[in-house]
């Protein structure tokens, strides 16, 4: 555990700092392990430059948890590049299944943060939040490559396709983030390329091209 020193930062600077030091408690600790204190000492600041921020740890888990969903997005959406629709969707799928979107310990942030979902009316707006926006990524994504391809599909079809889609990468992401065996010994990216392929009817072999 590393406690960060202590420098005058602009607000931003800080609340981001307070975040970090969040996640990082959580991973390693457990969010019951993530208190105001451990979370402070993390930061290099005291309990009560929290509470000014964040009013009490319930807020700051539910900014955390925000943060942490929204960086999951951008780190896959990075992966679709400025190509053709279906080269991005592609790029996508990649980057949803390989580090560092998936791997131990973001799940292990993801499982602590998935297990509040039912019982927190803030933490549950924040997943409905998060979910749909990936989701909206994907209905935008399998548009795009319908239509670039002369197939253009009803809203209703693409978003069909697309929570097929989110719930066949969750299944994966979790899979391969939690280590097994299995997974290290197969060609997961094929996989999961293969299996999107198969879900929009197109030829597995051009899509991974």
């Amino acid at each position: 555990m590393t406690r960060r020193a202590f420098h005058h930062e602009p607000e931003s600077v800080r609340q981001k700092d307070l975040i970090a030091a969040t996640l990082d408690s959580i991973a390693e600790l457990g969010l019951a392990g993530a208190t105001v204190r451990e979370v402070s000492y993390r930061a290099g600041v005291t309990p009560g430059l929290i509470r000014r921020y964040f009013d009490n740890k319930e807020r700051l888990v539910a900014a955390a948890y925000r943060t942490f969903i929204a960086d999951l997005i951008a780190k896959a959406e990075a992966g679709c590049g400025d190509g053709p629709a279906l080269s991005q969707l592609a790029g996508l799928i990649r980057a949803s299944v390989t580090a560092p979107v998936a791997d131990g310990r973001t799940l292990s942030i993801w499982a602590a943060f998935i297990g509040t979902v039912n019982s927190d009316p803030a933490m549950a707006e924040v997943h409905r939040e998060g979910y749909q926006a990936f989701r909206d990524l994907i209905e935008r994504l399998v548009g795009e490559v319908m239509a670039e391809r002369g197939e253009p599909a009803s809203k209703q079809e693409i978003r069909r396709h697309a929570i097929v889609l989110n719930a066949l990468l969750d299944g994966l992401w979790i899979e391969i983030s939690m280590g097994g065996d299995d997974f290290s010994r197969l060609d997961v990216i094929r996989i999961a390329l293969d299996s999107v392929a198969t879900l929009l009817g197109i030829d597995p072999a051009e899509f991974r091209e």
